[in-house]
Order: structure tokens, then C-alpha cells, then sequence
């Protein structure tokens, strides 16, 4: 697994570096307009798109989502009404106003407590292979709706602060477009003026055309139609998606001045500008010890601003019928406290949090025993979320891929829809 992952940050560095390296950053500055806003303005009803809040560390769920007052395990911290049905942490409480757009599964049981494996298996919907690569999420999106939006010049899956996972066997035209909070693609030679970048971009197209014609396997062609992206990238007016320091004053300071509340913004802009899918990354949630403490001054003030001002922000835009939200991380956190008041692994018992596109909003799905220590309606798994989440965004789960072996894979590993989620 860990080799597989070093393979595609490679992958990855090579793309930016030989690709967009020579090239992006010789094209001069646009001047920001209101094409942004415009073409929000003319998106089709259709046209779908996800962001993923990706909880890089995994999350201690039991003390946000689904907390457990009066019990040992239970912890400091006091839940709070909302807006929907259930009752969440006191320290979210600019979210607690908006959780009538956003749903619970408080059931979900998954099987992988790793943090590797598990953040394959909650991306992917399957546990890691050594024998094949899965898709993620973003690939999957990317590859099922892209074809939608003919005039897209930026990648269809766009990871911010995070390199996520992969494309797998889907290729590397759904691979992530890695950038970070500013909005820096990773890896990029800015020292190449515009007309030796040029010069570059056509050696290297006149490169990858000799190997398609040799045949030399599947790497010249997919390199070729990254190349194609780019040279469409260069120039595109799009590439504004990602400033998100040309937004107002006011509105940067609702999302917050932090790396995560500038990622939901550039992540509003994205989907405003028609990319299906993108991932903000939020690490720092891998609490072996100070669990409350960190949450308390660190974590939950930035996620519940930056996650209120994106909910918020969708909805008085018109933008959270048409955008699903999916807020998790690789597992949650043991009910019991270890003797560092932090918390440990756990895929047995715990919560991730939807709203917006298909889905309903203002719900509790499921429901964990007194202590938090198992659940007691109906398991969700990895797959199920998947489902659920593909389902919410109108795309059907009879779709079917094929692995480069010619192996038949089930989209979304054949997950069930979750009952009383969607719409």
C-alpha cells in the first residue's frame, strides 16, 4: 500500500513538473472578473458536483457528532440542539444552525482502524489490493460527469491541501489536480518564460505522438491527453477559480483565516466554475493524546466556521441542490479515553455527515448504544456511503468499469443506497 501511494505522489510530481511546469506560470496574469458568478449563473440544473471535507487523521466523532453525555466515555464537552434532528457538539455551533441542510449516519461500521488502509477503503469503497489500484471517489465523479461539461478547461478532480487518492485503473485524466490553500499547484518551475514554454510543450507533444505510434503502451496516451488539458489550462479564464484572494474582504473573513477555510472557499469557486468533484483536506485529527483540548482550541473552531460559511454560502447561492457535501475521515475515535485523555482507533461505531444535491437534510440515520460502543440499528459501510453519495449526484449503480486486466468492477463495490438519506 505504502509503495503503491509513493508511485502516484510520483506520478503526480512528474505531471506537474513536465506537463504544467513548463508552461502554466509563463501565461500572464488574468484580471479577475465576474465571469465566475456568471457562469454559475448559466450551470444547467443538472449539472452536479461534490465536495468532499476530507478529516485526514481520523476524526473523533463521539465528541462532535454523536456525543454521549451522562456516560463514561462521554468526555467534556456538552451537545447542543440544531436545526435538524439531532443534537451535536457545543463547539460547532455556527453549524448546529444549518444542520437542517445536513444529515448524520450515526451507524456507520466499517472494518479498517489503519489509517493507510483506511483511507483507501473510505475513498475507494474497497479494501487496498495488492493486485489492482481502485478509483476514488474523485475519479469516479470525474469520470462519470465530465463528459457533462464539454467547455471544462480545468481537471474534473481538484484536491486542495491534500494529494487524495488516486484514479486507478480509470487513468491519469481523472488523476487529483493537487493544489494547496493559495491555490499553488504542487511543483511548479516558475522560472520558464512564455516562449520557451512553448517550445517545450511542442518537443513534448511531438514526443508523446512518436510513442503512441510505436505503441508503446498506455502511458504515451494518457500522458497525451493530460497534455491536451494543459495546453487548454494555459490560457483558460478558469484558472481564476483559484484565487481565492480576489473574493471580498467580508467574505474571506466568514469562511475564516485558515488553510481549510480558504480550501471551502476555493472549493465553492470550483464547483461555481463546473469541476464535479473536489477534496479539501483537513489533517490533524489523529488525537492519540489531548483529544479535547485539541478539538476544543484547535480543530472544531476552524471546521465549524469554514464548513458553516460553505453550507451557508451554497444555499443563499442556490448552489446546495445541485452540490453534495461529504464530511468524514478514515474512521472515528474509541468511546474510551486512554490515560493521555486522547482517544484511539475505531471503525466499529461511528459518524459522517452529508447534506446538499440528492440528500436530505435535518436528519438522524441510525443510531450507537449508550457508551457509543457498537451500533444498534443498521451497520453502514464504506460501500454504502459511496452508493448513497453517487446516487445523490444521478449517477446510476448499475454502471460497471473495467479493470486494465478486463476485470468487471461494480461501481462503488456494489454499496447499497442508505435508507431515509435521499430525497
Amino acid at each position: 500500500m505504502g509503495k503503491r501511494n509513493h508511485q502516484q505522489r510520483m506520478t503526480r510530481r512528474h505531471f506537474a513538473e513536465h506537463l504544467l511546469g513548463a508552461a502554466a506560470m509563463a501565461v500572464p496574469a488574468i484580471t479577475f472578473t465576474n465571469a465566475l458568478r456568471a457562469n454559475a449563473a448559466t450551470l444547467k440544473k443538472n449539472e452536479r458536483s461534490a465536495i468532499l471535507l476530507w478529516m485526514s487523521g481520523g476524526p473523533s466523532t463521539i465528541d462532535i457528532w454523536d456525543l454521549k453525555p451522562g456516560s463514561v466515555n462521554g468526555g467534556p464537552f456538552q451537545p447542543i440542539n440544531t436545526t435538524g434532528e439531532g443534537q451535536i457538539c457545543e463547539h460547532m455551533p455556527e453549524t448546529a444552525k444549518l444542520m437542517k441542510h445536513l444529515s448524520i449516519v450515526r451507524s456507520m461500521s466499517t472494518r479498517e482502524a489503519d489509517h493507510n488502509r483506511g483511507r483507501y477503503y473510505m475513498h475507494t469503497g474497497y479494501v487496498p489490493n495488492p493486485t489492482i489500484e481502485h478509483p476514488s471517489y474523485g475519479a469516479v465523479v470525474a469520470r462519470q460527469l465530465a463528459p457533462q461539461r464539454p467547455t471544462l478547461d480545468i481537471p474534473p478532480f481538484v484536491s486542495v491541501g491534500g494529494s487524495s487518492a488516486g484514479p486507478g485503473f480509470l487513468g491519469m485524466s481523472y488523476a487529483p489536480f493537487v493544489v494547496n490553500a493559495n491555490g499553488r499547484i504542487q511543483d511548479l518551475n516558475m522560472g520558464i518564460d512564455g516562449e520557451r514554454a512553448a517550445n517545450r510543450m511542442e518537443l513534448l507533444k511531438s514526443l508523446e505522438d512518436r510513442f503512441i505510434k510505436q505503441d508503446r503502451g498506455i502511458a504515451a496516451s494518457e500522458h497525451a491527453k493530460v497534455l491536451a488539458k494543459t495546453q487548454a489550462l494555459m490560457t483558460s479564464k478558469q484558472m481564476d477559480a483559484f484565487k481565492v484572494q480576489q473574493e471580498p474582504t467580508q467574505v474571506q473573513e466568514r469562511y475564516g483565516n485558515s488553510n481549510f477555510g480558504r480550501g471551502c472557499l476555493m472549493a465553492r469557486r470550483l464547483v461555481e466554475t463546473g469541476v464535479p468533484f473536489v477534496e479539501v483536506d483537513f489533517g490533524g485529527w489523529d488525537t492519540h493524546s489531548n483529544n479535547f483540548d485539541t478539538l476544543q482550541n484547535n480543530r472544531l473552531p476552524q471546521l465549524d466556521q469554514g464548513m458553516s460559511a460553505l453550507v451557508a454560502d451554497l444555499a443563499e447561492r442556490g448552489m446546495l441542490e445541485n452540490t453534495a457535501i461529504i464530511w468524514m475521515g478514515e474512521f472515528g475515535r474509541t468511546p474510551t479515553i486512554n490515560g493521555n485523555t486522547g482517544r484511539d482507533h475505531w471503525a466499529r461505531s461511528w459518524s459522517v455527515v452529508v447534506g446538499g444535491a440528492g440528500f436530505q437534510g435535518g436528519k438522524v440515520i441510525g443510531r450507537t448504544n449508550e457508551d457509543g460502543t457498537a451500533v444498534e440499528t443498521a451497520p453502514y459501510t464504506s460501500e454504502d456511503l459511496m452508493a448513497t453519495t453517487l446516487a445523490s449526484l444521478g449517477i446510476s449503480l448499475d454502471t460497471r468499469f473495467t479493470s486494465r486486466t478486463g476485470r468487471p468492477m461494480k461501481i462503488a463495490n456494489g454499496g447499497k443506497v442508505i435508507k431515509g438519506l435521499l430525497g
